[in-house]
């Protein structure tokens, strides 16, 4: 019996997959020469006995998880594959549905909870709507809610990603800057860009940042909108205020979750202004569905430095004057 298979190759520059003149699939089609093998764009399509076409499925989802994971496939990779035995493939996936870890990004970076808090937004996202993460600075809090919504965006589990931050300075005044709105407040969002760039292939995330499927804007531009097949982070939520943080959490819609992260430790809004997120957890804590993490300088992962910076601000704070 002679069927049809179709396959879409959606992560990246398709040089990366099918390499350059299609070199990699010049390779794959030797080694299938029963099937009619075409590729045109990302799209690859294969005509032939059903059987045949079993083993080149196989073949190309290893391919497809190979590249996630690292970012290329060259030759040595499918010829490595094709010489493997039915264990090695097995041993490939275990290691690739891995609990801890979460993406491949870039150049086969490994993207997993590094710490005990980490994993437990990992798992509260999975079981809740919204999850609040609150902890000190370096305790990978934007970094893990990132890489979620990237997951989430390549497992088609939602349609775009929406990150946000209050547009409130650390200290700066935003007005000095050059530029109009959008260049003034890019460099405010840098962390936002740079986790990205960890995850997703510069070509792809520009293409993603383009047509909105990844949208980062100030806290500002969320009013009055619904956010559906959506994953919404709201990060540095200690700036935002309690009606700003009302206003966030209303705007959800279906099939969308939302982090929400901050310190609580580091504030930057005027003295006359509460942070909505230091009153979120009494007034939310108890709603089905919404999940609390605190995390603590246990949890960092930036230089060892940073623990005890942490450690000095927080004994002058507690001591008595």
């Amino acid at each position: 019996m002679t069927v049809e298979k179709v396959f879409n190759f959606d992560h990246g520059n398709p040089v990366e997959f099918f390499g350059m003149n299609n070199l990699n699939m010049d390779l794959i089609a030797k080694e299938f020469p029963t099937l009619k093998i075409t590729v045109r764009g990302t799209e690859i399509k294969a005509f032939g006995d059903e059987n045949t076409l079993e083993r080149f499925s196989e073949l190309i989802q290893y391919l497809l998880l190979h590249h996630e994971r690292f970012g290329i496939v060259r030759l040595g990779d499918i010829k490595q594959l094709l010489n493997s035995n039915s264990q090695q493939k097995e041993d490939f996936y275990k290691l690739a549905e891995d609990e801890e870890i979460i993406l491949h990004g870039r150049n086969g970076k490994i993207i997993k909870a590094r710490t005990a808090n980490q994993q437990r937004i990992v798992s509260a996202i999975g079981q809740n709507d919204i999850v609040f993460a609150i902890g000190p600075a370096g305790t990978g809090k934007t970094y893990t809610a990132v890489a979620l919504a990237v997951k989430a965006l390549k497992n088609k589990e939602i349609k775009r990603i929406v990150l946000t931050r209050p547009a409130v300075e650390a200290g700066e005044n935003l007005g000095f800057l050059p530029g109009d709105l959008r260049e003034k407040l890019d460099p405010y969002l840098q962390p936002l860009y740079d986790a990205l760039r960890d995850m997703i292939p510069q070509p792809k995330l520009l293409d993603y940042l383009e047509d909105n499927t990844i949208e980062i804007a100030p806290l500002a531009f969320m009013r009055g909108r619904t956010l559906n097949n959506a994953f919404v982070i709201l990060d540095e939520a200690q700036n935002a205020t309690s009606a700003q943080i009302k206003m966030f959490l209303t705007r959800m819609g279906t099939h969308a979750k939302f982090i929400v992260t901050g310190d609580i430790t580091q504030i930057d809004l005027p003295r006359n202004q509460q942070s909505g997120l230091a009153e979120a957890k009494n007034l939310l804590g108890n709603i089905a569905g919404i999940s609390f993490i605190e995390l603590d300088k246990s949890d960092v992962v930036r230089h060892k430095l940073v623990t005890k910076i942490i450690d000095a601000y927080e004994t002058h704070k507690n001591v008595k004057p």
